[in-house]
């Protein structure tokens, strides 16, 4: 273990990795419950897609270990996977199969990017304001995601988001679990924020029992009790691509992939700042080393799972969760990652557990996150200051960590132009710049 994944040399050990892992992949389990409703809504048989969502994970989750020694996990990306099941197999009206060849293609252009270090380089020429910036915004994402999540707070057609209603069980639960978990944090109980989150699904289960938390499907409210008798396993797909579709209509098929590309680069890279930011794993540059190996698994992840049938395999941020925890190597990623596989067979265990058990974890990493905006340094030029302030309020205001990072990036170039500091900005900048100029055109006339 000390020679695969350096664990002294990272000041952690073996026990505070399997604790962060098995904290990560609770964070992110529901991941399990929900991308195979969205494949499903694309046509994909959803037990099939069960099973796709886990193996994509489990291979992506171990790749991140072994090829980089982090403690990152990866799975199907939310938000890819609404744009593949609603716009391209639902308003576009293509097949799955259409939205999976298209996958396919940005995963194998992604190891090509990776192989050639465009996206190693595009997460090391990040200015170190923005750097700092991006990890204070996801951890306002992460909080309204949260929010959002367990109905504390709540759309309002007046006030765009209110306050939601304080006697329901997920609110109630939710605000309880985030208290736990401080005290648990206070008292340095190893493992708090994983205690937490298994506390609060014990407490909705009292909860369901005695009739305060009222399950009702069709609301999309959902037992938080395992059932194991309405379980059953399903092989996912493989190999359902439509090349001729392609070749047929390159030009809408290039779009797809180029809104599939776009949106996952900046998704990954920013999450990756953030989630190496806040587990101190930057190096004195505020660069990360072995950068090429963490996005090289996130392409083989998405190679993989068009391969078996689900959406785009991407990091995902509640890994933080994990960090928070002390995980800081590849260790808490093998966690991670077996027990994606161990889901196959224990599906109605982890996708019982409720938004609202793991909304204190969440909101409780948003804390941490959200402390990076300390290092920003509001006292310097107007590009650094403006770039870092729209990348942290435009993240969690437009639900997105790649509006975030272009705002931030467009408000720096264009300000660095302005006060004559062209020599500050870098190649990768400036093709960065190009890639939003191509995303907002097509934003404009409405084709992505």
């Amino acid at each position: 273990m000390e020679k695969l994944f350096k664990l002294k040399e990272r000041g952690t050990d073996v026990r505070t990795e399997i604790i962060a892992g098995i904290t990560t992949f609770l964070a992110m389990a529901y991941i399990l419950a929900v991308n195979p409703n969205y494949m499903a809504a694309a046509g994909i048989p959803i037990a099939a897609a069960f099973s796709a969502t886990a193996i994509s994970a489990g291979i992506a989750t171990l790749c991140m270990a072994f090829f980089a020694n982090y403690p990152v996990a990866l799975a199907s990306g939310m938000g890819l996977n609404a744009f593949f099941a609603f716009t391209v197999c639902g308003a576009m009206g293509y097949s799955y199969q259409v939205a999976l060849t298209a996958i396919f293609v940005e995963g194998i252009i992604f190891m090509l990017l990776s192989l050639f270090k465009f996206r190693e380089a595009l997460v090391n020429k990040i200015p170190n304001n923005l750097k700092f910036a991006i990890t204070a915004g996801i951890g306002l994402f992460i909080t309204i995601i949260a929010l959002l999540n367990a109905g504390i707070v709540v759309s309002n057609p007046a006030t765009t988001v209110s306050l939601g209603d304080l006697s329901s069980a997920p609110v109630v639960l939710a605000l309880v679990g985030l208290l736990i978990i401080g005290v648990f944090q206070h008292f340095k109980v190893p493992g708090g924020i994983l205690l937490g989150i298994i506390v609060t699904w014990i407490l909705g289960i009292v909860a369901e029992l005695t009739g305060w938390y009222a399950v009702d499907v069709e609301a999309g409210v959902f037992s938080v009790i395992p059932k194991f008798a309405s379980y059953s396993f399903s092989a996912p797909l493989f190999c359902q691509f439509d090349f001729g579709f392609a070749l047929k209509n390159l030009p809408a098929f290039v779009l797809i992939v180029f809104t599939f590309l776009y949106t996952d680069i900046f998704d990954t890279v920013g999450t990756l700042i953030g989630v190496a930011e806040k587990g101190n794993l930057l190096d004195e540059k505020g660069e990360l080393p072995k950068a090429g190996g963490a996005l090289m698994a996130d392409a083989v992840g998405t190679v993989v799972g068009s391969a078996l049938g689900t959406s785009t395999v991407t990091s995902f941020v509640e890994s933080s969760a994990g960090v928070a925890a002390g995980g800081k190597t590849g260790l808490a990623s093998v966690v991670t990652g077996a027990l994606f596989f161990v889901s196959l067979i224990l599906a109605p265990i982890f996708t019982a557990i409720p938004g609202f058990a793991t909304t204190p974890a969440m909101l409780y990493v948003g804390l941490l996150m959200l402390s990076s905006i300390k290092k920003v340094d509001f006292d310097g030029d107007a590009a650094d200051v403006l770039g870092a302030f729209m990348a942290i309020i435009m993240m969690p205001l437009t639900y997105s960590i790649a509006n975030g990072i272009m705002f931030g990036m467009l408000s720096w170039v264009i300000l660095k132009l302005v006060i004559g500091k062209v020599k500050d900005i870098s190649g990768v900048m400036w093709i960065s710049v190009a890639l939003f100029a191509i995303y907002i055109a097509l934003k404009v006339i409405g084709l992505a």
